[in-house]
C-alpha cells in the first residue's frame, strides 16, 4: 500500500508503481489505467487552469459518478483548488445556498443528466451570483498542455482545507463540513485495512462519487492499487450484469443496494450473482441484522460489512472481513485506527450506563463547518464531535447504534426506540423495508407509525399482524406501533438513509 495520504502525490505514486494496471471501468466498458488516469487529470488540469482555477480557488462541481468525475477530482487536486463536490440530487435552492455560503468561484455541471438540465440550473445559480463561473461538462472536460501548469507545491506541514461536503439536505439547511486530504484519505486507508483490500479487488462504485464516501473509495482504490467499477445509475438488473462482467470483490454500497443484490439473486436462481464476491461494505443507513445473514447464505462472501460515521467524520468504526456472524449483523465495527470514541450518558455524568451520545475525535475528523458559528455546539469542551446518534459498546468494543438522539419516539412519556422495531419489523415475512416514525399525537404526545414496503403487494400485511409479530417476540404494548403506512417504497437520500421528516409531513396529519 502507498503511505502519502495526499491525493495528488498518491495518483503520482500509484501511476509509477503499477501504470498498466486498471484504475476503473465504467458501463460502456471504457477503462483507464492509473497512468492514463494520471494523465487524463492533468490534461483537465491544464484546461482547467488556462480558465483562471489555480491553488486555493474554491470550485463546486456536480456530475455523476462516472469517468470524467473521477478525472476532474485528480484535476483539482493536481491545481490545489479546494473541492466542493455536491450530491447531483441537489437542485437550484440547495445548490445556490451552498455556494453562495462558501464563496465558489466556479461551478461545473453536467448538460443533462437523467432528464433534468443542470446546464440551465447553473445559469440560474450564477446569475445570483456575480463572481461565480459557470462550466459545463457536457461529455467531456476541459483540457490543455499539461507542459502549461504550474510546479505543484506540497502541502505544507499542517493540511489545507481542500475539501468542503455538504450534508444531503434532510434539515432545512445543508452543513458544509471542512476536510483535508488526511481526513478525506485516513478513511480510505481504513477501508483497505478492514476489508483487507489489494490489487485483485474490485469495487463496485454505484453511489455519488460527490458523497464523502465516495471520494474515500477513490482514495482506497488509489492507496491499494484495487480498480473501481464505474456506475452513474443503479439499476438492480443492469447494474449487477455490469459488476459481475467485471467481477466484482466489492459489492457496496448501503441497505438499499444490499437489499437490491439479494432480491436479483432470488429472481435468478441458483447461479451466483458474484462470484468473486469477497464483502458487501455497508454504510450510511441502519441494516437490518437478518440482511446480513440472508446476503452471506445466498450470495457468499463474508456478508455485510457496515461502518459507521458521519460527513464530519467518516468511518469511525467498521467492521472486518474476519469478524464474526453475530458482530457483522449486529454491531457497526471496532473504532477504526487513530479513531478515539467515548459513549457520553444523556444524563452528562461520567457513569457506567451503557448507552449514550456517541462522540468522535481522530485523524477523520473534519476542520470545523463553513458557518464556524454552528462549531460551539457541534463539539464539546474536550474538543470531541457530537454525533447526535445513540449507541453502545459491546464487550469486545463494538459499536452498536441504537438511534438517533432525534429519533426516539416519546408515547406518554416513555422512549421508544425507532430503529429496535424497525430491526424486529424487517423480519417479518410480509415486510420487504420499513421505516418507523413519530407522529404528533394529541392524546399520547407521539404515536409510532410503521411505514412498510410490502414482500408482496398482493398481500400486503395489516396493523394487526405486526402488533401480534411484535408482541410474539416480547415486547411491551407500548411499544407496538398504532398506524400503518404502505408504500411502493421508502424515500431515501443519497446515502441510502430514510427521509424520516419526508414520512413524518407526509402522515402526520393522519388520525
Amino acid at each position: 500500500m502507498i503511505e502519502t495520504l495526499h491525493l495528488w502525490p498518491l495518483i503520482e505514486q500509484r501511476a509509477r508503481a503499477t501504470p498498466g494496471e486498471r484504475f476503473a471501468v465504467d458501463e460502456s466498458g471504457t477503462e483507464l489505467s492509473f497512468a492514463e488516469y494520471r494523465d487524463a487529470c492533468e490534461r483537465c488540469a491544464a484546461g482547467l487552469h488556462a480558465l483562471g482555477i489555480e491553488t486555493e480557488t474554491l470550485v463546486s462541481w456536480q456530475l455523476p459518478t462516472r469517468l470524467e468525475a473521477l478525472t476532474l477530482v485528480g484535476a483539482l487536486a493536481r491545481l490545489g483548488a479546494v473541492q466542493n463536490p455536491i450530491l447531483p440530487m441537489l437542485r437550484a435552492r440547495e445548490v445556490g445556498f451552498i455556494t453562495r455560503q462558501c464563496a465558489a468561484r466556479f461551478l461545473i455541471v453536467p448538460g443533462e443528466f437523467r432528464g433534468f438540465d443542470y446546464a440551465a440550473m447553473g445559469r440560474e445559480v450564477a446569475e445570483e451570483l456575480a463572481d461565480l463561473q459557470l462550466i459545463v461538462a457536457d461529455g467531456a472536460l476541459p483540457e490543455g498542455d499539461p507542459a502549461t501548469l504550474p510546479a505543484f507545491v506540497e502541502s505544507p506541514k499542517r493540511p489545507p482545507v481542500r475539501w468542503i461536503f455538504y450534508s444531503s439536505g434532510t434539515t432545512a439547511d445543508p452543513k458544509g463540513a471542512r476536510h483535508t486530504d488526511l481526513s478525506v484519505g485516513a478513511p480510505g486507508r481504513a477501508l483497505c485495512v478492514v476489508l483487507e483490500l489489494g490489487p485483485d479487488d474490485r469495487n463496485g462504485l454505484v453511489f455519488p462519487l460527490t458523497h464523502v464516501g465516495g471520494i474515500s473509495w477513490l482514495y482506497a482504490g488509489l492507496i491499494a492499487g484495487f480498480a473501481q467499477i464505474v456506475v452513474e445509475v443503479f439499476d438492480p438488473n443492469a447494474t449487477a450484469d455490469v459488476l459481475a462482467q467485471h467481477g466484482v470483490t466489492s459489492a457496496g454500497a448501503g441497505t438499499v443496494f444490499h437489499q437490491a443484490y439479494l432480491t436479483e439473486q432470488r429472481r435468478r436462481g441458483s447461479t451466483p450473482l458474484f462470484p468473486r464476491i469477497r464483502s458487501f461494505p455497508g454504510g450510511g443507513a441502519p441494516k437490518p441484522p437478518q440482511l446480513h445473514y440472508e446476503l452471506k447464505a445466498e450470495l457468499g462472501g463474508a456478508g455485510i460489512v457496515s461502518g459507521y460515521g458521519l460527513t464530519e467524520h467518516p468511518i469511525a468504526v467498521m467492521g472486518t472481513v474476519q469478524d464474526a456472524d453475530d458482530k457483522l449483523a449486529l454491531t457497526e465495527g471496532r473504532a477504526t485506527p487513530g479513531t478515539e470514541l467515548r459513549i457520553v450518558p444523556l444524563d452528562g455524568e461520567s457513569s457506567d450506563a451503557p448507552e449514550g451520545e456517541v462522540r468522535l475525535r481522530g485523524p477523520h475528523l473534519f476542520r470545523g463547518y463553513v458557518d464556524a458559528s454552528l462549531d460551539a455546539t457541534a463539539f464539546d469542551e474536550a474538543g470531541w464531535f457530537r454525533t447526535g446518534d445513540l449507541g453502545l459498546l459491546d464487550a469486545d468494543g463494538h459499536l452498536v447504534i441504537t438511534g438517533r438522539l432525534k429519533d426516539v419516539i416519546i408515547r406518554k412519556g416513555e422512549n421508544l426506540s425507532a430503529k429496535e422495531l424497525e430491526d424486529h419489523l424487517y423480519e417479518h415475512p410480509k415486510v420487504r423495508d420499513v421505516a418507523v416514525v413519530g407522529l404528533p399525537d394529541a392524546a399520547s404526545g407521539e404515536r409510532a407509525c410503521a411505514v412498510v414496503v410490502s414482500a408482496d403487494p398482493r398481500n400486503p400485511v395489516a396493523l394487526e399482524e405486526l402488533a401480534a409479530f411484535l408482541t410474539s417476540r416480547g415486547l411491551a404494548r407500548q411499544k407496538i406501533p398504532e398506524q400503518l403506512e404502505l408504500v411502493e417504497q421508502l424515500p431515501r437520500n443519497a446515502s441510502g438513509k430514510v427521509l424520516k421528516r419526508e414520512l413524518q409531513s407526509r402522515y402526520g396529519q393522519n388520525p
